[in-house]
């Protein structure tokens, strides 16, 4: 018996896949613009904790952000994508040489944004155009219609991504891909076309809980739960004041994100090195030395980080990360520098000099 010929929104899905790696992207899945009531629990427990600290713009819009038909109400699925930005040997090898400052791999490059947006535009035109012929060809809808989003607006990613088929969401609460581990950068397309759903990734955390132990300042309270308010990549790129006295020396010479809790998990052995040449590392961003970074001035530093996303926090929250990163080198050869900066116009930059200077001289901060 012949079977059925596929329906024509499963071949533009098909269409739509092979553009999607042929553009760049390493994953791609599809799903309906709905989510589940565990979304919109979830994060309503997260803000009821506190755990976002000061990222107020998580509260703003929960139901924009729970819900995709809210945010677009003419929106009937999803294109969730990846980019994997998997890097080459050990992410967290710069921490051992304590001359140096810990950069996340995600920022040792161009600003993935930009780069992103780009590959989605370039996708979300060829699925106009191929949707368009197919609904003619079919007699039905409307011309389809499409919006793109890349980490700027209230959507949901992680919970699209493994609906979408991408993978799941791990212990540490980041997405994990079979084949891309912990490495994926997210970006939708939402479109009023009704693209058949990809079928579940597989895969799961099992009993492992390296990501949790890995954490140096322990901002898992649960499996599945992070409190922002402790982890390193908050505390260097989203905190805008003085970096709590408790959790400084936990820090270590994390001085922009942190990927320990990435970095670890089993599922990155099946991941292989991005094959995207502009999120190859810059060479001076992969282990900078801290007795250059800390003398950056409002124009060297952006200059420096010109093209980066680092540039977004501005020089005075850098030279706080970096500051907080000498005074746990150990290395008394930094004093000076640090003591230069004791009375800088900026009162967290001074606050976090004294620290650095207190402690290298082996005094309790």
């Amino acid at each position: 018996m012949a079977e059925a010929p596929a329906h024509p929104l499963h071949k533009l899905a098909d269409r739509i896949r092979d553009k999607a790696l042929a553009l760049g992207f390493d994953a791609i899945g599809f799903c309906p613009a709905t989510l589940g009531p565990e979304v919109r629990e979830r994060l309503t427990d997260f803000l009821a904790k506190g755990y976002h600290g000061d990222m107020g713009w998580l509260a703003d819009r929960t139901t924009q952000r729970t819900h995709p038909q809210a945010l677009w109400p003419e929106a009937r699925s999803v294109i969730a994508l990846g980019v994997s930005y998997a890097p080459e040997g050990d992410a967290l090898a710069t921490l051992a040489k304590t001359e140096c400052g810990n950069i996340s791999v995600y920022a040792r490059h161009r600003d993935y944004h930009d780069l992103i947006k780009g590959m989605l535009k370039h996708l979300a035109q060829f699925v106009v155009k191929e949707g368009q012929t197919t609904l003619s060809a079919t007699r039905t809808g409307e011309p389809p219609q499409v919006k793109v989003f890349v980490d700027t607006a209230p959507v949901s990613e992680k919970p699209l991504a493994e609906q979408a088929g991408l993978g799941w969401q791990g212990k540490h609460t980041n997405l994990v891909s079979r084949s891309h581990g912990s490495w994926l950068f997210l970006g939708e397309i939402y479109t009023t076309l009704e693209l058949p759903q990809s079928a579940p990734s597989g895969g799961q955390c099992g009993s492992c809980t390296r990501c949790l132990t890995a954490c140096p300042t322990q901002a898992f309270p649960a499996p599945y739960q992070m409190d922002a308010r402790r982890c390193i990549s908050y505390l260097t790129i989203e905190h805008a004041g003085p970096i709590p006295h408790a959790l400084r020396a936990a820090i270590g010479t994390h001085i922009y994100g942190c990927d320990d809790c990435l970095a670890v998990c089993p599922w990155n052995r099946f991941a292989t090195v991005s094959r995207q040449i502009k999120l190859q590392p810059r060479p001076d961003l992969i282990a900078p030395e801290l007795a250059d970074l800390v003398q950056l001035d409002d124009t060297a530093f952006r200059q420096r980080f010109s093209g980066s996303p680092i540039k977004r926090i501005g020089r005075d929250r850098f030279i706080r990360n970096v500051l907080t990163a000498i005074g746990n080198s150990g290395r008394q050869e930094l004093i000076p520098l640090a003591s230069a900066l004791c009375h800088d116009p900026n009162p967290v930059v001074a606050e976090a000099a004294e620290w650095a200077v207190t402690r290298l001289e082996g005094r309790t901060p």
